[in-house]
């Protein structure tokens, strides 16, 4: 019976998301809002509690995240991120500062201590790497010259991850500081350690792993992926981190080959992970905090197209490129969720949940408008015409009497 109830969940919920997914598509915007809602309405305090299949989402939830990260991964090559950390580290460090000590100092603000400071810089910090590409596709931006800069602000943002997520771990689990510096130094190792056989080496590890039969390939990255992460986690650096390095690992073919292979399992588990957390909230919790929740989406956002205005003058785009660049920036989305999913599980702050939740509600809708509309507003508030004040009367009338007195000299 308790089989039979499980499946009748899980079916109900795999289905539900496929055609939220389908409805988002038909409107081209992102699915995660709807995602996020769907678990709302499921979850604890929501319309239709489940019970049988808790645990297996929770599972499905943590694949979700490991596998958005090895898709990440897979997108850039060692040798991308190495000229993109020496190129655009400026371009990083502002995003850094103008993003995510806006959240530090609302989570201080608000009395949540310095541990929820921490993880709530990291959900204002990091724009939505999914989101942001599907919106510069379907806006046909790909090819424009300010895309390059926006893609290198997402890259330097999932690189700090690599920092960012071990010391957030550290911080969760309540470790000394003699711990988490370890814990620390151990991310900062493996992370070098990877980059730099990736770079001499790449070629033989993605020959190792290559596969002519789509089936072996498949078993072979997710199962290698899956393992390296369960290590990752094991010596307390982060399953995420894990995953995102083992993408950086493979380039070429075998890169492109797991890339068409695993985008459904992505898909489908990332979806799974959005319901979890979503599951995990409860909606009654959500109205407290709505309000410093847009204020802070307000703020960030307006951080963000400052961001992406500089980062995109510093590389010489003009200014309509500088504007577009910015508005690109401010969807947050599924790294935020996995930042904030962290604080939940261990239960650092009660309210940190509802509020990155309504937090990214806000802007995974508004950032898709942002990076559409943000070039013409500000090209049609620039081109405004600005009144002049009248000529005092003496000047209007030499004016008038400066011709007559020309005409009496002639």
């Amino acid at each position: 019976m308790h089989s039979a109830v499980f499946l009748i969940e899980f079916g109900a919920i795999i289905l539900g998301l496929g055609l939220l997914g389908r409805f988002a598509g038909r409107f081209r915007f992102s699915p995660i809002p709807l995602y996020l809602l769907a678990g709302l309405a499921f979850g604890k305090g929501g319309l239709l509690p489940l019970g049988a299949s808790e645990e297996f989402v929770a599972i499905g939830a943590e694949i979700g995240v490991i596998l958005l990260l090895l898709m990440l991964g897979l997108e850039y090559t060692a040798s991308d991120l190495v000229t993109n950390l020496k190129t655009q580290y400026p371009a990083g460090l502002v995003d850094f500062a103008l993003n995510a000590l806006p959240g530090a100092a609302t989570a201080m603000l608000l009395g949540w201590g310095p541990v929820a400071a921490v993880v709530l810089a990291g959900v204002t910090w990091i724009s939505s790497s999914g989101v942001i590409a599907k919106v510069l596709g379907d806006l046909g931006r790909l090819g424009n010259r300010e895309t390059p800069v926006i893609l290198s602000i997402l890259v330097l943002e999932d690189l700090a991850m690599a920092v960012y997520l071990p010391i957030v771990t550290a911080l969760l689990a309540g470790v000394g500081l003699a711990a988490g510096s370890a814990t620390l130094a151990i991310a900062l190792g493996v992370a070098g350690a990877v980059l730099f056989v990736a770079v001499r080496y790449g070629r033989l590890i993605s020959r190792f792993v290559s596969s002519d039969d789509p089936e072996k390939l498949l078993l072979v990255v997710l199962g290698l992926t899956l393992l390296v992460a369960g290590i990752a986690q094991q010596l307390q650096v982060s399953a995420a981190v894990g995953a995102f390095l083992v993408g950086i690992a493979l380039s070429g073919e075998v890169a492109d080959g797991a890339h068409a292979l695993l985008s459904p399992l992505r898909d489908l588990f990332a979806a799974v992970f959005f319901v979890f957390f979503g599951l995990h909230t409860d909606p009654a919790s959500i109205p407290p905090v709505i309000l410093p929740a847009f204020a802070l989406a307000v703020v960030t956002a307006l951080t963000k197209i400052a961001t992406g205005y500089w980062a995109a003058g510093r590389a010489g785009i003009g200014t309509k490129g500088r504007w577009r660049a910015g508005g690109a920036l401010v969807a947050r989305g599924e790294f935020s969720i996995v930042i904030a999913g962290l604080a939940v599980t261990a239960g650092v702050q009660p309210q940190l949940g509802p509020f990155a939740t309504a937090y990214v509600l806000i802007l995974v809708v508004v950032g898709p408008l942002t990076a559409r509309f943000t070039e013409p507003l500000a090209a049609r508030l620039v081109r405004r015409p600005v009144s002049t004040p009248p000529p005092p009367e003496s000047l209007t009338q030499e004016a008038v009497t400066a011709p007559e007195a020309a005409s009496d000299r002639v």
